[in-house]
């Protein structure tokens, strides 16, 4: 497996650091190497926020993302701050109902209702759940059952069914 270097994005409160611990620990679980950085403005809700992983067979070389082959947009904050990161043939998932204009370039856009459907499951705070099951369905990072499991283990226990069903949702949305 070449190393593959992926972007999640939008705004403070939304989930990101959570589900970027999901995902690692799913990969971790599957014996790849993960180098995982993170940034946020200073403010809990609104600010900013993103969280980026490198993955690979052998531990990264470079810690940093600098050539994204996937990135993940949750609010339209976020939008442009990434986009110049990405590579030709990247895989680009945007929440339609947060980010109105999507950016273009020579990478797939995949613009999809996440925030609606994490409304319709009962909560807005799913959709980076939602969106997790979207992102590994499509660009085939691991096993189903191996996020699942990161996910079981990480999910706050009083929403752990509503955090399955919102897994099981993205993949679907995906396939």
């Amino acid at each position: 497996m070449k190393e593959i270097q992926i972007r999640l994005s939008g705004t403070g409160g939304q989930g990101l650091q959570l589900s970027a611990k999901m995902l690692a620990e799913a990969l971790v679980q599957e014996g790849r190497q993960i180098a995982q950085s993170q940034s946020y403005e200073p403010t809990s809700r609104g600010g900013l926020s993103r969280a980026d992983l490198v993955i690979g067979e052998e531990i990264p070389d470079y810690p940093l993302v600098t050539n994204l082959n996937a990135l993940l947009i949750l609010d339209q904050l976020a939008a442009d701050a990434s986009t110049h990161l990405l590579q030709s043939g990247g895989v680009v998932i945007t929440d339609s109902t947060m980010v109105k204009s999507p950016p273009a370039g020579d990478f797939s856009v995949y613009p999809l209702p996440l925030t609606e459907t994490a409304l319709k499951l009962g909560s807005p705070r799913i959709a980076n759940i939602i969106a997790l099951g979207v992102l590994v369905t499509l660009i085939e990072i691991c096993e189903p059952s191996s996020l699942e499991d990161a996910v079981r283990k990480n999910a706050p226990k009083a929403f752990l069914d509503m955090n399955i069903e919102a897994l099981k949702t993205g993949q679907k949305m995906a396939a």
